[in-house]
């Protein structure tokens, strides 16, 4: 007579199966992850309060309140040194946009230029296209930064000597001196006519594209929509009695006064960033358009389009579902890549709340963790906007 398992061996079996079976293993192990990851940022923030308690120093963000006490060079909004940290911060962040923004569009423009002059079948610029983009992309960015700012632009004549153009445009070792517009009343009637312009081309550019496709006429949209943006302007600016007027920038003792100046560490980041960012574009650009089939463009030479056409109209609509994704990751780094202005002394965020904001407060764990914030919003919103951008000029399949 064979004999009857016990309760405890069908606990046994049922415990078994249980810690056996993918489902509950896999539960078992994530609550594991789960609960290794707290206790670690546990035990990290524990730490750094104690430490910091030990050192008597405060936690929160109040020291955004207190006066600042130190000057920037280069603000794009009213600062002085009697303003506080918070609004030091704003200062750094909109300085490190103004080079993200300068930056991206500057090296989307070179990269797009070469990556088509590498492609070209004339021998000399293709060669020119090639040296550019190997000897820029293999170089260091800090390096460049450093050429540009010591090597070039360092190396420029001192204010009384500058560098003039129709003594309206000044350049020295302090910087690249503009005229500014001045605005009076009736200023703006012009600027409203300029972006009714703007949207107006826009607008324009669309209707053209879906009059194309439905008939295949083409419509000049560009020599249109350059001519609108810059003739009704104007035609506003006269018929106001011409409101806005310019203020040039003069030598008054020791260095220039008024006008507009780009000081040499903004023009050597903007320079060295857009540069090196080109060079990957580049070749971005170069294998989007291989990807694209040859015989689209044997397609569109036999309907007789001229290589320029075929490559507006053709190739490079069908080579931007390539080129986006790895364009995203240009300008992400591009963002990230601004961070090296700290070492010209280029008031970004990085170095004006992380580096003078942290050394003067001593609010280590707040300004680091705002400043990555910050950084992480940039990057996931770009990510955001290309993804849509991407989208958009995705096939749809029916």
């Amino acid at each position: 007579m064979a004999a009857h398992p016990s309760s405890k061996d069908n606990s046994a079996n049922n415990l078994r199966k249980i810690w056996f079976d993918p489902n509950v293993r896999a539960l078992v192990f994530q609550i594991i992850v789960v609960i290794g990851v707290i206790g670690f940022f546990f035990y990290i923030i524990s730490n750094a309060l104690f430490n910091l308690e030990q050192r008597g120093i405060t936690t929160g963000f109040g020291f955004m309140n207190q006066t600042a006490g130190f000057g920037i060079i280069q603000s794009l909004i009213e600062y002085d040194e009697s303003h506080t940290f918070g609004r030091t911060f704003i200062v750094g962040l909109l300085n490190t946009l103004l080079i993200s923004a300068l930056g991206i569009i500057f090296a989307t423009i070179i990269g797009f230029v070469m990556g088509v002059a590498r492609l070209s079948n004339n021998w000399l610029i293709s060669k020119v296209a090639t040296v550019y983009i190997e000897t820029l992309r293999n170089i260091p960015l800090l390096l460049q930064i450093f050429f540009w700012y010591f090597a070039v632009l360092r190396a420029l004549p001192s204010p009384r000597q500058s560098v003039s153009l129709g003594e309206a445009v000044f350049l020295n070792v302090r910087g690249l001196y503009l005229p500014s517009p001045v605005m009076e009343a009736g200023s703006s009637f012009v600027v409203i006519a300029f972006f009714i312009a703007v949207i107006g081309s826009i607008v324009l550019a669309k209707w053209a594209k879906r009059r194309q496709m439905l008939t295949g006429q083409p419509f000049p949209v560009l020599a249109v929509s350059a001519a609108s943006i810059v003739l009704l302007p104007l035609i506003v600016f006269f018929i106001m009695g011409m409101p806005i007027g310019l203020e040039y920038p003069a030598l008054k003792g020791f260095n220039f006064q008024g006008g507009v100046v780009v000081i040499p560490e903004l023009a050597a980041l903007l320079v060295a960033l857009s540069f090196y960012t080109a060079a990957f574009i580049a070749e971005i650009v170069r294998s989007g358009i291989l990807a694209v089939s040859k015989g689209q463009s044997e397609a569109a030479e036999s309907l007789g389009l001229t290589r320029t056409q075929a490559l507006k109209l053709v190739i490079i609509p069908q080579a931007m579902r390539v080129i986006i994704p790895p364009l995203t990751s240009q300008y992400l780094n591009l963002t990230k890549n601004s961070s090296l202005a700290t070492a010209i002394g280029y008031p970004d965020l990085v170095s004006v709340f992380m580096g003078t904001t942290l050394n003067q407060t001593g609010q280590a764990i707040e300004v680091i963790a705002l400043t990555m914030a910050v950084y992480l919003t940039i990057s996931i919103s770009t990510s955001i906007l290309m993804n849509i951008y991407n989208k958009k000029m995705a096939l749809v399949e029916r």
